[in-house]
């Protein structure tokens, strides 16, 4: 009964989109038209480039675009967010579109002529600011999006709501921002969301490709610290100590049996990485305390209960053994869901990506550890978030800079496929709803 089914939700899609193949054509010419005008958009952002819930000036200009088009615009949204509503000529549902806005605390080294030279404050401390990420060709892509669909108007069917989202890599201490501040101030509401888009360029991902996973596509993540407490000593006598570095180093190697020992790998993969660890100030000195910051991925709910659990009695009972105590905080600062694709929504758009990038272009890819606040989004209406190539075509995804990266590159020939692919999943899906 389910495959005939699905067999039957195939049949519905691939005729729904046959109706509609006169607007995807229009889609794909108006987007090559404006091909350059998104390289150049992308261009600017990268080169003035801003952090999270600072994002005025990339705020400015969106807002300016999206009412020059038609576009009724809500401007400070969570702080710096813009979004435009569209109404269609036709009634229908309310597809939402999410592009970030924000860069990364990383300076650039890419030799481009609109390289990245801004600096800024972030934590206290002065740092070099860069879209490390593709921020700035998400927000290009869907300003192409914006200009494509309501040169169509008359014939879209249903409501485009369009989301500049600001602080997805995160906010300044004692912040709040991103999609959660978002949601909070209704974002979703007023026309009520039905369904939301989204996509992430990737510079391991060649060109032309698009990939996606139904379910689980992106881990939860949750930050945290670990304070280990013992007694200060003169280094030449540790017998007089509690020493808090050797419980440190107790601490995290027995934290990684988590993943050796208590998950099953046959169901879902899991992470837990110490990226930091703080302690004393000299070599003859043992000191009393020790802090530890890291990270822990995973995808589901009760593998991130079982990990949080398990990490809160490592520590403390490793800690106590020692004659230490051990104060663990998890989450610390921060929390993301799962990203994780509505299954019947992704089987229902795999038409649609098909038919825009063509059938071999678009590929199943594997669980991935990197988390996305977009999770927010779809904890409250049905979600699909997929990835889009910005790797060279020819190139090592191995010897590619990676994401967060001073050499992190993208080959713009791929914003085009982002645009008609965002503008073709909503005009597809709303054809799909008559």
């Amino acid at each position: 009964m389910k495959k005939i089914y699905l067999l039957g939700l195939v049949f519905m899609t691939y005729q729904s989109m046959a109706q509609n193949a006169p607007l995807n054509a229009n889609v794909s010419k108006k987007a090559n038209e404006i091909e350059q005008k998104v390289i150049q958009w992308r261009r600017d952002f990268h080169e003035h480039p801003e952090l999270g819930n600072m994002e005025q000036r990339t705020a400015g200009i969106v807002a300016k675009h999206l009412t020059s088009l038609g576009f009724e615009v809500r401007t400070g949204v969570a702080k710096t967010g813009v979004v435009g509503v569209l109404k269609g000529g036709k009634p229908g549902p309310v597809v939402a579109l999410r592009a970030d806005m924000d860069g990364l605390p990383v300076t650039e080294r890419v030799d481009l002529p609109f390289a990245s030279k801004v600096k800024t404050q972030y934590n206290g401390q002065e740092v070099g600011v860069m879209h490390a990420c593709g921020h700035d060709s998400h927000v290009a892509i869907l300003m192409g999006v914006a200009e494509v669909l309501s040169g169509m108007r008359k014939d879209i069917a249903g409501t485009v709501k369009l989301i500049f989202q600001p602080a997805e890599e995160g906010v300044p201490a004692g912040e709040e921002g991103g999609a959660a501040l978002m949601i909070k101030e209704g974002v979703l509401e007023n026309p009520k969301v039905d369904v939301i888009f989204g996509l992430h360029i990737n510079a391991q991902t060649e060109v032309g490709k698009v990939t996606y996973r139904p379910g689980g596509t992106m881990a939860a993540v949750n930050d945290m610290k670990i304070t280990v407490t013992g007694r200060q000593a003169h280094g030449a006598y540790p017998w007089s100590s509690i020493d808090p570095i050797v419980t440190a180093a107790q601490i995290i190697n027995n934290l990684q049996t988590i993943v050796s020992r208590n998950l099953n790998l046959t169901e879902n993969p899991g992470v837990v990485t110490i990226g930091a660890i703080n302690g004393g100030v000299r070599s003859n000195i043992i000191p009393e305390k020790v802090e530890m910051l890291g990270t822990v991925r995973n995808f589901s709910k009760e593998d991130e209960a079982m990990f949080i659990d398990r990490i809160k009695t490592i520590a403390t009972k490793t800690a106590e053994a020692n004659g230490a105590t051990a104060e663990v905080k998890i989450p610390y600062s921060n929390h993301y869901p799962v990203t994780f694709n509505n299954v019947a929504l992704t089987e229902k758009m795999l038409p649609s990506m098909k038919a825009t990038a063509g059938a071999e272009n678009v590929m199943l890819k594997p669980p991935v550890t990197g988390a996305e606040d977009f999770s927010f989004f779809q904890e409250k209406v049905p979600g699909l978030f997929v990835f889009l190539g910005g790797m060279r075509k020819g190139k090592d995804p191995l010897k590619t800079a990676s994401h967060h990266t001073p050499d992190f590159y993208l080959d713009e020939s791929g914003f085009v496929l982002g645009v008609k692919l965002l503008a073709n999943l909503t005009l597809d899906y709303m054809s799909m709803k008559k």
